[in-house]
């Protein structure tokens, strides 16, 4: 039998946090969670719409129990705002799921001044991740997922050098490094953990080709060029329904057999059920490495295990 979401074990007790979970694959995300006993942080930057998205949760589940906490993730200010306010009200996290993000849009800017993929896809969340590293390794075997998608197989390894690609940008290329980094990311994350002996766990995950309003939003700000109708067509008429498109990052979240450093996705590459996918790049060490400068620098923010283990 393939893995649903009637698979996901009891929750209970259990706090977790998802980014972006005002619709598409995050709110869905948040539903099962929910549905399965756990108090769910719903970290959206659009207000009006998360406030909808716990309406439809509630709809399903009547008992849940939700909590939304404002996150704009292209803003450094909010999300260490988000990110104290979450910490200050759970002192252990055991799920965090970072979901939201941009796809293959005109070049733009984060309030702090980086290319808005790049800054919202990754810079956020790293700064989100740092923020709530204190509670995620008070818990009893958390686990972060970061959301990629199968784009990180034609990105680059961010350049130090040139973070705003300034004169390189292309949406699409945006996009891959932004979704790179989100892979990269987990990747090291997972590292860290075991390099401080810590009972936490990263694992990555991708959705496959999934009917959002990801390919909608790209089709009518025109930065996808000529290919984004035929994406946005192909994932209303062959891609899987967001509730199935979430499934690789839940299964990542809650499995018992799932183990840090995994990867999640779809069976037959943009669709199928959830199962183990291999790691298939080669730059692994380089772009760990020159993500973690990148990010450091740019959010200055570093991962403080030390600090936060020895609170914890």
């Amino acid at each position: 039998m393939a893995w649903n979401t009637s698979d996901i074990p009891n929750l209970n007790g259990k706090v977790a946090v998802v980014t972006g979970a005002n619709g598409g694959l995050g709110l869905e995300s948040a539903k099962a969670l929910a549905g399965a006993g756990a108090h769910v942080v719903m970290a959206a930057r659009n207000q009006e719409k998360a406030a909808t998205a716990r309406s439809e949760i509630l709809a399903a589940h009547p008992n849940a129990s939700l909590e939304i906490v404002e996150l704009d993730l292209g803003s450094f200010d909010s999300v260490k705002a988000a990110a104290e306010n979450i910490a200050a009200n759970h002192p252990e996290i055991d799920i965090l799921i970072n979901n939201a993000g941009l796809m293959a849009m005109p070049e733009r800017r984060t309030v702090d001044g980086y290319e808005m993929q790049f800054g919202v896809n990754h810079l956020g969340h790293w700064l989100f991740t740092a923020g709530l590293l204190e509670p995620i390794l008070a818990a009893d075997a958390a686990r972060v997922v970061t959301v990629t998608s199968t784009a990180h197989l034609t990105g680059r390894v961010v350049d130090p050098e040139n973070v705003n690609m300034e004169g390189t940008y292309s949406a699409w290329g945006a996009y891959g490094r932004a979704k790179l980094a989100n892979f990269h990311f987990a990747l090291g994350l997972q590292r860290e953990f075991e390099k401080h002996g810590a009972k936490a766990q990263s694992l990555v995950a991708h959705p496959g080709l999934s009917h959002t309003n990801l390919q909608v939003h790209t089709v009518e700000q025109g930065g996808g060029g000529r290919s984004a109708p035929f994406w946005a067509w192909m994932a209303k008429h062959t891609g899987m329904p967001a509730d199935r498109g979430s499934l690789p990052q839940l299964r990542a979240a809650t499995d018992p057999n799932a183990k840090g450093g995994e990867f999640y996705g779809p069976r037959w590459g943009n669709n199928g059920a959830p199962v183990r996918k291999p790691i298939l790049r080669r730059d692994i060490d380089e772009g760990i490495e020159r993500l973690w400068l990148v990010s450091e620098r740019e959010t200055g923010a570093k991962l403080d295990f030390d600090g936060a283990m020895e609170k914890a």
